[in-house]
């Protein structure tokens, strides 16, 4: 079965712009951040959503939410828990000026990104319930024989998905808030084949 799925990163909230390590604050998305989804709205909706049959999931956290009535405003939500961004311990809601100069983020810096967040969630862990989420979402779409979806999610998450589904490096998937990809690929019994991405 041929399966195509848009993965969009949730708009920006007033911790986005200000740099921070947002993952378990459950913030609202910013009145700019609200401006650009509207903006994107024709492009992301009309280009690729508009007139079809899709499902929508999205990470229970309040940005991806919102992002979700505006771009899809009406459409059922299917809450996907395991799609929430990373714990980021005690770098959570911190800035790299906040940051910078201690030991534990200068050993994090030192990692390319790769190390653990200090008292956060492991990485690993991380990884590992996203692509729990991510095959949820299969499920759901073979059960309901539909071949499109969406997911608004965090920039993690998304991240995740395309390095597992890619082997690519995790951070070449970096996206700006209220972007995303099209992600394209086949399902012939447990094997993903023919995969394929570009930027929406």
């Amino acid at each position: 079965m041929e399966y195509q799925i848009l993965l969009i990163r949730h708009g920006m909230t007033k911790g986005n712009e200000e740099g921070r390590y947002i993952g378990r604050t459950d913030e609202s998305l910013s009145p700019k951040g609200r401006d650009v989804l509207l903006k994107n709205k024709v492009q992301i909706y009309d280009s690729y959503v508009n007139g079809k049959d899709y499902l929508l999931f999205s990470s229970p956290m309040k940005r991806c939410l919102e992002s979700c009535e505006i771009l899809f405003e009406g459409q059922n939500i299917e809450v996907i828990d395991d799609f929430k961004e990373i714990d980021f311990g005690l770098f959570e809601n911190k800035n790299y000026e906040e940051l910078n100069g201690r030991d534990d983020y200068q050993e994090f810096i030192d990692s390319n990104g790769e190390s653990d967040f200090p008292n956060g969630e492991k990485q690993s862990d991380f990884k590992n319930r996203v692509l729990k989420g991510f095959s949820e979402v299969l499920k759901n779409m073979s059960s309901k024989n539909s071949g499109f979806a969406v997911i608004v999610c965090h920039g993690g998450t998304i991240m995740t998905i395309l390095e597992s589904l890619t082997g690519k490096n995790y951070f070449s998937f970096q996206i700006k808030n209220g972007f995303g990809y099209k992600l394209g690929f086949k399902i012939e019994g447990d094997v993903i084949s023919e995969v394929s991405y570009c930027c929406v």
